[in-house]
């Protein structure tokens, strides 16, 4: 018990500070295994029936860059945003992602040029989780930007 406390103290003191972060994976039988961060949240794993640990790191791509996305156009007016995301893998072990393509959805009155712009600036500078891959892995991405009329 103390020693969780301790842990939970230490996560959540060096992850305030944005330089570090840590967390912990616990193995919770057969499986599946839980993903825990310093705020104790949880995201559940199945190595066989998902999510897998290579389907989270392919959503967490798409989900680090949708943020960004979100953010940046926050000033304009759009209802929904959303990536597509399709990887190709290596044939033998490890089997590492080869190639990423990311297709961004964004539905309103918003220039395509400026969610191009927005996307770029995510995979040239803000995305830690895309910078973070190894740079063989060729990440590709386009945008559609839907009409509100079309929702």
């Amino acid at each position: 018990m103390l020693l969780d406390l301790l842990h939970r103290h230490l996560l959540q003191e060096s992850t305030a500070l944005g330089l570090s972060m840590q967390g912990r994976v616990v193995w919770t039988g057969g499986t599946t295994m839980d993903g825990i961060n310093g705020a104790e949240d949880r995201i559940s794993m199945d190595w066989e029936t998902g999510p897998s640990p290579m389907q989270l790191m392919l959503q967490m791509v798409g989900a680090c860059s949708l943020v960004d996305v979100v953010i940046g156009l926050k000033e304009r007016p759009f209802s929904d945003a959303w990536v597509d995301l399709d990887s190709t893998r290596a044939e033998t072990q490890p089997r590492r992602f080869t190639s990423i393509t990311m297709v961004y959805h964004v539905v309103g009155d918003v220039p395509q040029k400026l969610v191009e712009r927005v996307v770029a600036k995510s995979h040239e500078k803000y995305c830690s989780v895309s910078a973070s891959l190894d740079p063989n892995i060729a990440v590709d991405w386009r945008v559609e930007v839907h009409p509100s009329s079309e929702a």
